[in-house]
């Protein structure tokens, strides 16, 4: 399996404190209809970190259920603990999973050498396709360009990494070093034209939860060389996609869109808590400025 074109990092959406099945089902069915290549349950977006693991292995049984075979499903199986990582891989791989978003372990900093082992560890025990997730504003550290050469030189199963550093020049720098057959994909909505541009094959993105369709025109763009076409869909929805990220952190502002759609409640666990008022009148007048509610 390549890691290729659009994936969307999909919301939890609860209902009383539950799993919502009925929106999450619906969720998952808008995105197919709008032609994404994957979806990718209970990673960041999904609110990962609040989910029991009960509940997280639930989120990745439900999402292959529903997308029944008609998209890729990489399930977010990453976790700091090692052990927990290969437990929550296995499971998902049991269940039918695509594939396997694997975050770099987040608060206790591991060295280069801690995180080349974690992931090697991981990647021993599955034979899922793995897509590294290096994101350092949430890591603290990030996956160094060696050890992501390493990785994808002695784990046949690494195939992937999702580059969430905000950095046009590590992903030339990966495009370098790495196989060339090794996917890189943005992990940033507003960056997804320069990271293809520079040799990105997709995107893993947050606003595709509210437009799957226009996220899969860019990215289908930039795959076919139309960059013209490309360049007017990201200077048309830049103003949206810098908005979902800045009012309030991922996943807060994308839950609430959807909920102002009238898919799902806003409900959100703590230690996130919803869109304030005046947030939540701002996040509105975007909504209504690009006809989306």
């Amino acid at each position: 399996m390549s890691f290729r074109g659009t994936y969307t990092a999909l919301i939890t959406p609860f209902r009383d404190g539950e799993i919502d099945r009925t929106a999450f089902q619906a969720l998952v069915e808008r995105q197919i209809e709008a032609g994404v290549d994957g979806i990718v349950p209970v990673g960041t977006t999904g609110e990962s970190p609040t989910l029991r693991s009960d509940e997280h292995i639930e989120v990745i049984k439900l999402a292959i259920e529903y997308a029944a075979g008609r998209c890729q499903v990489v399930a977010g199986t990453g976790a700091n603990a090692t052990a927990e990582a290969i437990e929550l891989t296995q499971a998902a791989e049991r269940a039918g999973a695509t594939g396997s978003l694997q975050v770099c372990p987040y608060y206790n900093k591991p060295s280069q050498e801690g995180l080349y082992q974690h992931f090697k560890a991981v990647a021993d025990a599955t034979s899922l396709p793995i897509m590294l997730y290096s994101i350092p504003g949430r890591s603290v550290i990030e996956i160094s360009i060696e050890t992501a050469v390493r990785l994808a030189t002695d784990c046949e199963n690494v195939t992937a990494i999702k580059e969430a550093g905000g950095s046009v020049d590590r992903v030339n720098q990966l495009a370098q070093a790495l196989p060339e057959d090794f996917a890189i994909l943005s992990g940033d909505d507003p960056l997804t034209l320069p990271f293809m541009a520079c040799g990105a094959t997709g995107l893993v993105s947050v606003a595709a939860n509210i437009i799957p369709d226009i996220m899969a025109r860019l990215v289908r763009a930039c795959l076919n060389g139309s960059y013209d076409e490309a360049l007017a869909l990201q200077k048309q929805y830049y103003p949206l996609f810098r908005g979902l990220m800045s009012l309030e952190v991922n996943p807060v502002p994308i839950k609430e869109a959807v909920a102002l759609q009238g898919h799902c409640t806003n409900e959100i666990r703590l230690p996130m808590v919803p869109l304030s008022e005046p947030q939540r009148a701002e996040l509105t007048t975007l909504l209504e400025d690009f006809s989306l509610l």
